[in-house]
């Protein structure tokens, strides 16, 4: 089933507009459309304001902070609760910072990862043939 809902201390994604790609801590949820959320504002840079939900990727961190919990107090539950240490663990992170790293590639870094990958491939092929090989032999 469905586990990730939108609740008072979920951490959640910001998916596009003039926050977008930062954590987000949801500490009021306004109506059944939009939720205040907060950063907190030193430590990701995202300041106390309102969002509709389509704007959100929910994720599966959820810290223990009370509704409208001032800065302080969610501050010391999102570092209580290692949010950054559990986010950058996470392979949405992962795949996030990849991304954002091939982004920025130059067309030679581009042309250097094709011909690794083009090798990677060739050997995998060979040893695919190699074991193909082996079995009809022993078949």
């Amino acid at each position: 089933g469905y586990d990730q809902f939108v609740e008072i201390g979920r951490v959640a994604l910001v998916k596009f507009g003039p926050e977008a790609g930062k954590l987000c801590v949801i500490i009021d949820v306004l109506d059944h459309n939009r939720v205040l959320f907060d950063g907190p504002a030193h430590i990701i840079g995202v300041h106390r304001l309102h969002i509709i939900f389509k704007r959100l990727a929910l994720t599966a961190i959820i810290i223990a902070v009370l509704g409208e919990a001032r800065v302080k107090i969610l501050t010391k539950a999102f570092e209580e609760g290692k949010v950054l240490e559990k986010w950058n663990a996470s392979s949405w992170a992962k795949k996030l910072a990849q991304k954002e790293k091939r982004s920025n590639f130059s067309d030679f870094d581009r042309f250097k990862s094709m011909l690794v990958n083009k090798k990677i491939s060739s050997l995998v092929n060979k040893d695919l043939a190699n074991l193909k090989k082996e079995n009809k032999k022993s078949a």
